[in-house]
């Protein structure tokens, strides 16, 4: 059976990465600032140090490496000083040379590849301009971005690769198939995603105008279904059940607050910045959808919450995001990760009966408290930022004392 190589740590200084030196010392500096120790960089550094190396040998130049190069270090029979000769090298340690091959590609040493990027197919580069197009014009989040191309890449077996001979038969036709095999929510994304697309092709002159239009609507009642809430104590119970005596507990404290007081989506967490917040004001500034910003007061617990974290818990990361992941890499939290703060708080504070288990159980919970508390809908509307007021209307639903003054008596009970 052939043997793995790895790079003995005292024989690292051996392996003379060449050009790549200046390269190579950015890229462990950027690995120690991401909060990774110093024997995890000793790691990186020994398979940078060898790609190096090995390029050097094979006279590969430093913008001539792809993925075939990639390839060709990973299979090569290894005899360059410092390591142990063995016949290829292990996954591992391959993949901490791409972790390095990938900064080469951010600093711009190195040239993408098409396939290189995220969601996006060799044959199909004509997906990436659409998601370039929208984040330039729509204002939509990344998540959503790469959503959507996602959706896209899989209608495109049925469209056809040339944009020139689609026609409003085979837009319908295609959204018509893929009902057979998708559920309603799943099939509601894909024809925003391809309306989307539809139109950005337009724009381009790469398909006739107004195919958007040939796109079938999926039936849905629109707010028909009752607001997904908890009651104002057990939210108390939520945000109580974090443990503020360990670092991921202060930071899990703020977040939950913000989601608990304020009403703020997942998105708005995980994107809030230190120059967000105003202190001598008291205000924080929020960006949601569609690029929208507002100022919200911060109230005096949630602001307690964020410098306890800022001073206590924050790890000492280069980053403008406030809240990061507690483990190196330290690098901002993600929307899914803040959905996964609420769930798990939610099983600390043995809520078993939650309607649902993400953050905007939360938001919903604080616009509830709110219309119970006797805010108007135009108040909740401005907190929450709604763009349209049948979306805040939505919570009427469950405020049972409104209802009640204004429900008429049951016709058979009327007298004659």
């Amino acid at each position: 059976m052939p043997k793995s190589t790895e790079v003995l740590p005292e024989c690292t200084q051996l392996m003379d990465p060449g050009k790549l030196r200046p390269f190579l010392e950015a890229f462990t500096s950027r690995l120690l600032n991401l909060g990774h120790t110093r024997l995890t960089v000793s790691g990186y550094e020994a398979s940078a140090r060898h790609f190096g190396q090995w390029l050097q040998s094979t006279k590969f130049a430093i913008t001539e490496i792809d993925d075939d190069v990639v390839r060709r270090f990973a299979q090569h029979r290894c005899r360059c000083p410092g390591s142990r000769q063995a016949d290829r090298l292990s996954a591992k340690y391959v993949n901490r040379a791409r972790r390095f091959i990938g900064f080469l590609v951010e600093y711009g040493a190195v040239t993408p590849s098409t396939d290189e990027l995220p969601g996006v197919d060799l044959h199909e580069v004509q997906i990436v301009a659409f998601q370039t197009w929208l984040r330039r014009h729509r204002g939509i989040s990344e998540r959503t971005v790469r959503r959507h191309g996602r959706m896209v890449m899989r209608l495109l077996a049925g469209l056809g690769p040339d944009p020139k001979l689609y026609d409003a038969r085979l837009v319908r036709q295609v959204i018509l198939d893929e009902a057979q095999r998708s559920s309603r929510a799943n099939l509601k994304t894909m024809t925003m995603a391809l309306r989307g697309y539809l139109k950005y092709l337009a724009t381009q002159g790469l398909c006739q105008p107004g195919l958007d239009q040939a796109i079938p609507t999926v039936p849905q009642w629109r707010l028909s279904a009752l607001p997904l809430y908890i009651s104002t104590a057990d939210v108390d119970r939520v945000v109580a059940s974090c443990d503020v005596t360990t670092p991921i507990g202060i930071r899990d404290h703020a977040v939950l607050l913000l989601l608990a007081r304020l009403g703020l989506r997942a998105g708005d967490v995980s994107s809030m910045c230190l120059e967000d917040i105003d202190w001598r004001e008291g205000t924080l500034c929020v960006r949601g959808k569609g690029r929208r910003e507002i100022r919200l007061p911060l109230p005096q617990d949630v602001g307690e919450a964020i410098i306890d974290y800022l001073r206590e818990a924050r790890p000492p990361a280069a980053w403008e995001q406030i809240f990061l992941r507690a483990v190196a890499p330290h690098r901002p939290l993600a929307s899914a990760t803040v959905s996964s703060i609420v769930k798990l708080a939610l099983v600390r504070a043995g809520i078993d009966n939650a309607p649902s288990r993400g953050a905007n159980l939360l938001r919903h919970s604080a616009a509830t408290s709110m219309l119970r508390a006797g805010a108007t809908l135009d108040m909740i509307g401005a907190v929450l930022r709604h763009r349209s007021v049948d979306t805040t209307a939505h919570y009427a639903k469950v405020d049972i004392d409104m209802l009640l003054q204004v429900a008429q008596p049951w016709p058979g009970s009327a007298s004659c």
